[in-house]
């Protein structure tokens, strides 16, 4: 029996057929199977190649074999590092074999190259070494759960505007007599607008647009320079229950986050309750394993729910923080000023958190001379007995301008691409964290095979 890894125009060919009810010795394929692999054997009486259905979800041995690679960039960052005894140690596993490890997290799969949350972009992922795949969890107006980064993000990560489902939009694109697009900086599409199916007929793109664009061609030609189209032409877009089984054949464990509804809830009777349980009952129908899912959220009432009433996959479960949800009325956020926090890390910890999962910058600071150390909310986390990953690394253009936001307060210290492997360092074996998400997960993986974190 041969494995076939199937080629775009492959996936393409059998996404169609699979419309049309495909049957082999009349057998039909669930979509998700189709769009992940074929396993294909000899017919015993006529010789001919019979379709045969593999047992999905594969939990424990992967399906997809896969060669680990580091490709180019990570030795591009060490290169780039000023000279000191962490790059010759980074140097010195130049011959290293890469490997798979939990301590890479990817981010949305790998978008510093690829349309996030595709495909292409989550078998990048694995390739990298990435242990843990996270999918973004957003509903069509039908109650699937689809992977997104937020609910209204559709016209900036998909060709949604460039469709007929442009006109479901919740603010479509509007061209005027003289064929001018005139409100691409209003336009606003969401999962909730349409149904799975329609969902399904996206094509995945590099997150960004145009908002001063006249056409519709200008506003979707967007991509930030540092970033690339290069691996945009596939940009096949994923259910969650696509995204499981990809992520199980991959041997990955899975990291999904229940993004905030912009639509009013309930929505058409489907209430935040229903949201929070249908995304654990997909992984429990899936069959996979608690211990294998780590769910998370920005919201920390989320978190709250699954302790409540799905304790074996709160045990994983991941409060995520930053600014915008963790600052204390009047205040701005300070890492260093427990005054500015809206909770204590000792009143998350209570309220039974075991893990939580900063923005990078909130766990590092700088001593002004370009030292980078812990944060004082990194202290305290690690005091309270919490469990820390953090995101997210690769995210930023180059950074020789000090890196924005995902490094803020660290100017002094960041000059260089290469810093990122120092801040990597610091987060590894000064913060303490289990993990680290990143839009690059080779960057990571180099680091954590060189250093022995599995």
């Amino acid at each position: 029996m041969t494995i076939l890894k199937n080629s775009a125009n492959e996936r393409a060919q059998l996404h169609k057929s699979a419309l049309h009810k495909l049957r082999c010795q009349c057998l039909t394929l669930p979509l998700a199977i189709i769009s992940t692999f074929l396993l294909l054997g000899c017919n015993e009486d006529d010789g001919s190649l019979a379709v045969i259905l593999p047992t999905l979800p594969p939990t424990t041995d992967p399906i997809q074999s896969l060669a680990y690679t580091y490709g180019v960039r990570p030795f591009y960052l060490v290169n780039d590092m000023d000279e000191s005894p962490l790059k010759d140690e980074l140097l010195a596993c130049k011959g290293q074999l890469p490997s798979k490890t939990d301590f890479s997290l990817a981010h949305r799969g790998a978008p510093l190259q690829f349309p996030e949350h595709t495909y292409d972009g989550y078998v990048a992922s694995a390739q990298m070494g990435a242990g843990i795949l996270e999918c973004d969890v957003a509903f069509t107006n039908d109650g699937e759960l689809v992977c997104r980064h937020a609910q209204n993000d559709l016209h900036t990560t998909t060709n949604i505007v460039a469709t007929p489902l442009a006109d479901q939009c919740s603010v479509p694109p509007i061209i005027d007599a003289n064929g001018t697009l005139t409100n691409a900086a209003d336009i606003e599409c969401r999962t909730s607008d349409i149904s799975v199916t329609d969902f399904k007929s996206l094509t995945g793109k590099m997150d960004a647009v145009n908002t001063q664009a006249t056409s519709i061609s200008a506003y979707m030609d967007a991509t930030a320079p540092w970033r690339t189209d290069l691996y945009s032409q596939n940009g096949e877009v994923l259910t969650l229950k696509e995204h499981i089984a990809l992520a199980s054949s991959l041997d990955m464990k899975h990291t999904p986050e229940l993004k905030e509804p912009v639509v009013t809830m309930p929505f058409n009777g489907y209430s935040l309750d229903n949201y929070r349980q249908q995304l654990i009952d997909t992984y429990k129908s899936a069959g996979v394993p608690a211990s294998d899912v780590y769910p998370q959220s920005f919201n920390l009432e989320d978190i709250d729910y699954w302790i409540s009433n799905e304790p074996n996959y709160a045990t994983n479960a991941i409060y995520l923080i930053d600014d915008s949800n963790e600052t204390a009325a009047g205040k701005i956020f300070d890492k260093n000023d427990p005054t500015t926090w809206k909770h204590s890390l000792a009143e998350i910890k209570a309220r039974g958190v075991n893990t939580i999962a900063p923005a990078s910058w909130l766990l590092v600071t700088s001593d002004g001379d370009g030292k980078l150390l812990p944060s004082t909310y990194a202290l305290q986390a690690k005091a309270n007995g919490l469990d820390i990953v953090t995101w997210s690394l690769e995210r930023s253009g180059p950074l020789k301008n000090g890196g924005g936001w995902y490094y803020s307060g660290l100017g002094d210290a960041i000059n260089n691409d290469g810093d990122i492997m120092n801040v990597i360092d610091v987060l590894a074996q000064d913060v303490g964290v289990k993990g680290i998400f990143s839009d690059w997960p080779a960057t990571i993986s180099y680091y954590a095979n060189c250093k022995g974190l599995k």
